[in-house]
């Protein structure tokens, strides 16, 4: 009997999955043809103001026209604002069969807000490589997400990356400073546990790897670290699969010591002698603080290093402004790394 109600149960679920992916296509397929409705109505709006183009304020006055007899009968997503959007939509993607059919019109809208044409092909890309949400496109666009990869990247290789005509060689090709955890719903206040701080990002863990980057699966949380009669636990263990290796995360709720760099380095040590096999690459390590003093990092790790990060987070996600005073500080203090060590370079 239990035989017999387990084919049951099988079938269900294949039928289940028959539903829900006809039902996701299905989805797919009506937002697409809106982006090429959108497409289309700003082909034809752009056509129709090019007969004017004598009138410098044609456009305008055609717009608002013809959303004063759409909207009534149509309803709000025909209103001027929607109608200017697909004017410039078709100005900014003027070929038809190059839209991409996994993303949807407010994807779409996002995108043509963005005036670099870099950033707009780099979020555009990257969106369709992970599956981005709407919503999870938006986020990464307000987090500054391509500005904060360009403090330790040159434009070239980020837009390789995304275009997947190279693979990430470092990890800073990933990994973001500073990084925001807004997503995890922790008030701001002056102390809180690691262990909260943990659990809120398990709790999270999707929107955690999202910030992350790239590539990265989860592997363990307080990972159990036995070193004779000593016990020792890792908060987070990640693999990346585009860099081929461990990613060991430690979480600080204060001011990065050098004790903390020690005791990440140790971890990832670890990993690199017992756990990562003869072709993958060397362990990274990744501290997270609320704050740190960069020369100190500098003077506690090896002058060669390439595997251990340290790198700041935020609880909340900064306005505008705030995001470029910090990438501005970040990008000052990143030039004076390098000036630091042009210096001891040519001692």
């Amino acid at each position: 009997m239990n035989g017999i109600q387990g084919n049951i149960n099988t079938f269900l679920d294949d039928i289940r999955v028959i539903i829900d992916s006809a039902r996701s296509n299905a989805v797919r397929s009506v937002d697409f043809c809106r982006v090429q409705m959108y497409w289309q109505m700003g082909r034809r709006i752009f056509e129709e103001e090019q007969q004017g183009k004598d009138r410098a304020d044609y456009g305008s006055y055609l717009i608002k026209n013809l959303a004063k007899y759409l909207q009534p009968e149509y309803g709000s997503g025909f209103s001027y604002r929607q109608l200017a959007f697909c004017r410039q939509f078709y100005r900014l993607y003027p070929i038809v069969n190059a839209l991409r059919s996994q993303l949807n019109w407010t994807q779409y809208r996002m995108l043509i807000q963005i005036p670099d044409k870099d950033k707009r092909e780099y979020y555009e890309l990257e969106t369709v490589n992970n599956c981005w949400t709407a919503r999870e496109m938006e986020r990464q666009i307000n987090s500054q997400l391509y500005e904060r990869l360009l403090l330790s990247n040159d434009k070239e290789s980020v837009l390789a990356v995304a275009r997947k005509e190279r693979i990430p060689q470092s990890p800073l090709e990933i990994i973001k400073e500073p990084m925001y955890l807004e997503f995890l719903g922790l008030e701001r206040q002056p102390a809180y546990y690691e262990k909260d701080l943990e659990s809120a990002i398990i709790t999270h863990l999707q929107h955690f790897m999202l910030e992350l980057g790239q590539g990265f699966t989860f592997v363990a949380r307080q990972k159990r670290i036995m070193l004779e009669d000593d016990e020792f636990f890792a908060d987070l263990v990640f693999y990346n699969r585009l860099l081929r290796c461990f990613v060991v995360i430690e979480l600080k709720t204060g001011k990065l010591t050098h004790q903390d760099l020690g005791q990440l380095q140790m971890y990832v040590n670890y990993y690199d002698r017992m756990e990562k096999l003869p072709e993958e690459n060397s362990t990274i390590g990744i501290l997270l603080c609320t704050s740190k003093n960069d020369t100190a990092v500098r003077m506690a790790l090896p002058e060669d290093n390439k595997t251990i990060l340290a790198s700041e987070y935020q609880l909340y996600l900064p306005t505008q402004a705030q995001l470029i005073d910090e990438i501005n500080i970040v990008r000052k203090m990143v030039e004076e790394s390098r000036n630091f060590k042009n210096e001891e370079d040519e001692q």
